[in-house]
C-alpha cells in the first residue's frame, strides 16, 4: 500500500455525534529503531513484542460542530484531570493526519485517556496512547464509510499511529510485530507495523516482561531529540546494517526457539542503542546506576542458574525482563530477593505477552 490509499475518497455517513472507547497495549522492541527520517520513517526496521497489562484505555465523544472552522476542537482528560501541557503533541498529531481523517475539524472531540501504569515510569506510554486514540479515530471513519474490512482498518490504524509516535504503529496487533522496510521480510513497510509473518515457536508466545522501575522521572533528553542524533552519527550506518542482520538472525531463532541466541541478539540490540547515545554529539546517558547493577545480577544469575532470564531497555534508566512463563518461578524468587533492593521505592511491574488493542 502507499500513503494516498488512505486518504478517503468520501464518507457515505455523517454522524451528528457518538462515543468510541479502545485499548491498546505498550510494547518493547526488540531490535530497536533508532534514527528516523522525516514523516516518521525509521531509519531501520524493528521487532517487538507486544504486552498485555500495560496498556492505555481511550474514549473519545464526538460532536458535529455547528460550522466547520480552520483550528481543530477538542478537550483532553489525562486520568480524570485536565492536561493542558498534553495538548500541543495531540494538536500536532491532527495537523499530521488531517489529509488521511478529513473530518477532524467538522467535530469537537472529548478525548478521556489513562494508562494501566504509572505515567513516566518507562513504559511506552506515547506508543499504547497514540495507538489507542488512533483507532478512536478509525472506529468514527469506520462508521462513516459504507464498508471497510479488518485488514484496512488495522493497517490505517497503525499508519495514523505511526504518525504521533513511530513505536505507536506496533502496539496495533500482537504478538510479534515487525515495523520498516526489510528485504528479507514479507510485507514489510514503513509506513505501518505488520504481525510478525514467519513462524514462531510456543517458547515466545507466552513470554514474560516484568519492568523494574529504576527511575521514574522524566528523561533527560527525550526520544524525539535522540532520534535526531543520528543524523551524520558516526556510527549511524553500521547501526541500521547491524539491525538489518539481527531482524534475519532472529528469523531461525523465532521458529526453532533458540533461548540461548535470542539472548543474545537482545541483549546486544539493548546495549547498543545506548551506546549510540554516548557516542553522538551531544552525548548523553539515560542508564542509571542501578541500571547497570541490574544487568549485572542478571548476568550472575544466569551463568549460575542456567536460566533463560535477559533483560532489553528503552530510551532509558528502567530494565525489562524477558524470560519463558516456564521459568517464572525462580526468576520472580530472584526478583524479590536480589533485584527489587535497585528499583525506585521497590517497585516493579509483572507483564507478559499480549495479542493486541481491542474494543471496549
Amino acid at each position: 500500500m502507499i500513503e494516498n490509499d488512505f486518504i478517503p475518497l468520501s464518507y457515505k455517513y455523517e454522524k451528528e455525534q457518538g462515543r468510541v472507547q479502545w485499548k491498546a497495549p505498550s510494547n518493547i522492541a526488540l531490535v530497536k529503531y533508532w534514527g528516523k527520517k522525516q514523516n516518521q520513517i525509521p531509519a531501520n526496521a524493528s521487532v517487538s513484542f507486544t504486552l498485555d497489562e500495560c496498556r492505555t484505555i481511550t474514549s473519545v465523544e464526538f460532536a458535529k460542530l455547528d460550522k466547520v472552522t480552520n483550528e481543530f476542537s477538542f478537550d483532553l482528560l489525562f486520568e480524570g484531570k485536565s492536561r493542558e501541557d498534553f495538548k500541543p503533541k495531540i494538536e500536532t498529531f491532527f495537523k499530521r493526519i488531517e489529509k488521511y481523517i478529513p473530518f477532524l475539524k467538522s467535530y469537537h472531540f472529548s478525548i478521556n485517556t489513562s494508562n494501566t501504569f504509572p505515567h513516566s515510569s518507562g513504559i511506552a506510554s506515547s506508543a499504547s496512547g497514540m495507538a489507542a486514540l488512533s483507532l478512536c479515530l478509525m472506529d468514527i471513519e469506520k462508521q462513516m464509510v459504507s464498508e471497510m474490512d479488518l485488514d484496512f482498518f488495522y493497517k490505517k490504524a497503525s499508519f495514523l499511529a505511526r504518525l504521533g509516535s513511530g513505536s505507536a504503529c506496533r502496539s496495533i496487533k500482537g504478538n510479534l510485530v515487525q515495523w520498516g522496510e526489510h528485504n528479507d521480510i514479507i510485507g514489510s513497510t514503513n509506513l505501518y507495523g505488520i504481525p510478525y509473518p514467519y513462524p514462531v515457536s510456543e517458547v515466545f508466545k507466552s513470554f514474560q516482561d516484568t519492568i523494574l522501575l529504576v527511575h521514574k522521572g522524566q528523561k533527560s533528553v527525550s526520544s524525539t531529540v535522540g532520534h535526531n542524533l543520528m543524523h551524520n552519527h558516526p556510527f549511524g550506518q553500521k547501526r541500521f546494517e547491524q539491525a538489518h542482520d539481527n531482524l534475519i538472525r532472529l528469523r531461525s531463532i523465532f521458529a526453532q526457539g533458540n533461548l540461548d541466541d535470542f539472548i543474545e541478539v537482545v541483549e546486544s540490540e539493548a546495549l547498543t542503542l545506548h551506546a549510540m547515545m554516548m557516542t553522538s554529539i551531544p552525548y548523553f546517558i539515560l542508564m542509571k546506576p542501578n541500571t547497570l547493577n541490574i544487568i549485572e545480577k542478571i548476568w550472575e544469575f544466569r551463568r549460575d542458574s542456567k536460566k533463560h532470564l535477559c533483560f532489553t531497555l528503552d530510551a532509558g534508566a528502567n530494565v525489562h525482563l524477558l524470560y519463558p512463563n516456564n521459568e517464572k518461578r525462580e526468576v520472580n524468587k530472584f526478583i524479590k530477593e536480589e533485584l527489587i533492593a535497585y528499583c525506585e521505592n521497590g517497585q516493579y511491574i509483572c507483564d507478559q505477552i499480549g495479542f493486541g488493542a481491542k474494543k471496549m
